[in-house]
């Protein structure tokens, strides 16, 4: 007997539908089960937004069961129109490749490609669409597609009776290509659960009724719910824009900032949804957290479990001590060179070509952080600016060589937030 992966995924919060339920369970006990989720190659990078799909595949196998990462190597040169009000600016082969590349080194970070019986597979549709022959496809594939089911989808029929918008024949294919993958991967690989967001039930019950129209297969959809934070908003997104797993988009600073930001009311559903921790621990540091919610201790722990899950402990470490050097939980002046380099990259930062000497009103206006040395002035008498994290009241300080940290670095503070750090060249 297997584990009951639909029981486990509905206690953590990640099914919002599921096809036959009941089967289900029993096909989820008797059987390990191949299931899949389809990833868009239209980024080099995944992003916050896509967590809950990957941890739903991560949880799979964890219960047991096979999981299939499908990068869409294939249908993302044409786009999945759902959800959409125009149609996509259409990628290269090239840039697709290299997209699903960099997508599958992230994957690995979440899935175990070699353990044994349900190793996890990474398959790119692109090996099977592009051999496609378009006179047979029509015949075999597109016979079962009813133009009514077509063009009766929301997005479709919204983008219809607009007359400034339009769908492309090529969009409304893309429904046939993606149940196309599933009838596949069920022939090939035995592949009898397609997963996927919420906005992709329609397209994983079309693949669900070709396989068995076309293949006799019995298969299974189940859907994870859109994850809004308490704002009502798309969870993944910060103020710049979405969060992404790759540094070269979201620094490892902005992306462990991003957990330590979450709203109190949303931790214990991104503790279940985001973690392999067991319930009762989850309930445990929620109920710690609550005694003294300032701390920001349950926080803390959600950033340095994903952090470290996705860039790894020694870049979790520096993003965890450049946040407790900017919120003042860490002395400045024990900061090392490598630190303050870090830290230099996510706050206001300057570069003085001087000597390391001169007034601090003088480095406030040089750093941004006072637009004149009035306000500079005034700011220091009205108790407002901080050097190193001690608050100056001098007004004529001048900068000493004790006051240069490591790297030849200050850091200013001119109010509750406004961070600088100023580096001094020689």
């Amino acid at each position: 007997m297997y584990c009951n992966a639909l029981e486990v995924l509905k206690e953590r919060g990640f099914v919002e539908w599921s096809s036959h339920t009941e089967e289900l369970e029993e096909h989820f006990i008797n059987n390990m089960v191949t299931g899949y989720i389809g990833f868009d190659p239209s980024a080099d990078s995944l992003h916050v937004g896509n967590l809950v799909a990957i941890m739903g595949l991560a949880w799979m196998q964890r219960l047991g069961h096979r999981p299939v990462a499908l990068a869409g190597g294939g249908t993302g040169r044409i786009g999945d129109p759902s959800g959409k009000s125009s149609e996509r600016n259409l990628l290269s082969e090239d840039q697709i490749s290299y997209n699903v590349e960099r997508i599958a080194k992230q994957l690995k970070h979440f899935l175990d490609f070699d353990c044994g019986e349900n190793s996890a597979l990474l398959l790119n549709n692109n090996d099977w669409l592009k051999k496609l022959n378009y006179i047979e496809f029509l015949r075999d594939i597109g016979k079962y597609f009813p133009v009514s089911f077509l063009v009766n989808r929301d997005y479709v029929r919204n983008r219809v009776v607009d007359p400034d918008k339009s769908i492309t024949y090529t969009e409304l294919s893309y429904i046939l290509l993606q149940a196309y993958d599933f009838n596949h991967m069920f022939n090939e690989i035995g592949c009898t659960l397609q997963m996927g967001g919420n906005d992709q039930q329609v397209n994983i019950i079309a693949g669900m009724d070709l396989s068995r129209k076309k293949s006799g297969g019995q298969c299974f959809g189940m859907t994870f719910p859109l994850l809004l934070n308490s704002q009502g908003q798309k969870f993944g997104k910060s103020e710049s824009g979405a969060v992404y797993l790759s540094p070269h988009r979201t620094s490892i600073y902005k992306f462990y900032q991003f957990w330590i930001n979450v709203d109190d009311s949303d931790l214990e559903k991104l503790y279940k949804l985001f973690t392999f921790m067991k319930l009762d621990e989850i309930d445990a540091i929620i109920s710690d957290h609550i005694t003294d919610p300032h701390l920001r201790k349950a926080q803390k722990k959600l950033a340095w479990d994903l952090t470290c899950r996705v860039h790894g402990e020694d870049a979790a470490k520096k993003a965890r001590d450049a946040s407790a050097l900017l919120f003042g939980e860490m002395d400045i002046k024990d900061a090392d060179t490598e630190l303050l380099d870090t830290l230099s990259a996510e706050i206001p930062f300057a570069e003085i070509d001087s000597k390391r000497d001169g007034s601090l009103t003088e480095l406030l206006v040089l750093s941004g952080g006072c637009a004149s040395k009035g306000e500079a002035k005034r700011k220091i008498k009205e108790g407002g600016v901080y050097l190193n994290g001690t608050k100056i009241t001098e007004e004529a300080k001048q900068i000493s060589p004790e006051d240069i940290l490591d790297g030849g670095y200050v850091q200013l503070r001119v109010g509750k937030k406004d961070f600088r750090l100023v580096r001094f060249k020689d």
